[in-house]
């Protein structure tokens, strides 16, 4: 377990607006390796608790092992957040101060080939987080239709050569089965014009990203688990999200815009008949991005945006 490798984005930023304080207890809906876990439990001891949510195996071991000197402060629960209430509910716990969400998959998942999430090194394509259920990144490439993989290709990974990858797709698969990560990227390589390829950007990255999101249920998962989250949280708590792409950003800008808004009856209306009030306080009217110091340390910090609320 100790080979679990992974860096925290933004790990000042987090204890700034999470401001965790001892006695607290405290959500990590994407526990990982620990990092921001470790931190948090440093800062809300000696007597705070965290509860940690992770579907991969793996990185439960891992952080457990890691967070093993805070012993009964800490607890992981291998699962999906997007069912935190019922699991948090099940052991007593109703009620929370703070939670972070940092989503997207670790820096371990990218670079252990086996895992199907990268095409740097050949691997089975299999992308899911929690390998015990569901169905397989070669699964959903073998089985779509044409225009079931355009849509996915096109919402979930934003490529506007959508259909002709899906085409190139369904041609290779009528001459056997695409199993795995180098194969598939070469199929999308060479579906997408040389000229329109991006720099620094393999032209494989946004159908992967489309097929991980659609296998993991991602945004599924964030738009319950967000709610779920904030709905948990105490007066004064505060939610963290670290987000990695315009559409986690987006249900996340758009979840915490609705929550911090009062009145939603029409403009005509002379008197409000809603009677809605807002539930959060936004913090961040804008995302927190890394710093230049920090991108250099850890690219993949660099399309990483940061949101950050408190219950009202």
């Amino acid at each position: 377990m100790s080979g679990f490798e992974h860096l925290s984005v933004m790990p000042a930023e987090v204890l700034e607006y999470l401001a965790p304080r001892p006695g607290g207890t405290y959500l990590d809906g994407t526990l990982g390796g620990g990092g921001h876990a470790s931190l948090i439990l440093e800062a809300c001891g000696p007597d705070g608790r965290l509860f940690g949510f992770d579907r991969d195996m793996t990185a439960i071991g891992a952080a457990s092992a890691r967070l093993a000197t805070f012993a009964d402060r800490f607890r992981a629960l291998c699962g999906n957040f997007a069912d935190m209430e019922g699991v948090l509910g099940s052991i007593g716990v109703a009620s929370i101060d703070g939670f972070i969400l940092d989503l997207g998959v670790s820096s371990h998942q990218l670079d252990t080939a086996e895992r199907g999430f990268s095409f740097q090194k050949d691997a089975p394509l299999d992308m899911r987080m929690d390998r015990g259920r569901g169905e397989t990144a070669a699964d959903l490439v073998n089985r779509l239709s044409h225009g079931e993989l355009a849509r996915i290709i096109r919402e979930y990974g934003e490529d506007r050569w959508a259909g002709r990858i899906a085409s190139r797709i369904c041609e290779a698969r009528e001459t056997g089965e695409i199993s795995g990560t180098l194969h598939l990227a070469e199929i999308v390589k060479g579906a997408i014009p040389r000229k329109a390829w991006e720099e620094r950007i393999h032209p494989a990255t946004r159908t992967f990203q489309a097929l991980r999101i659609v296998v993991n249920d991602e945004l599924g998962s964030l738009e319950i688990g967000l709610a779920a989250a904030v709905r948990l949280l105490r007066p004064g708590g505060r939610g963290v999200v670290i987000s990695f792409h315009s559409l986690e950003d987006r249900i996340v800008k758009q979840m915490f815009r609705r929550l911090s808004t009062g009145c939603i009856c029409p403009k005509e209306l002379p008197v409000c008949s809603c009677g809605h009030r807002p539930e959060v306080r936004v913090l961040t009217s804008r995302p927190v991005l890394a710093t230049e110091d920090e991108v250099a340390q850890n690219p993949r910090s660099r399309s990483a945006k940061l949101r950050a609320v408190e219950k009202l």
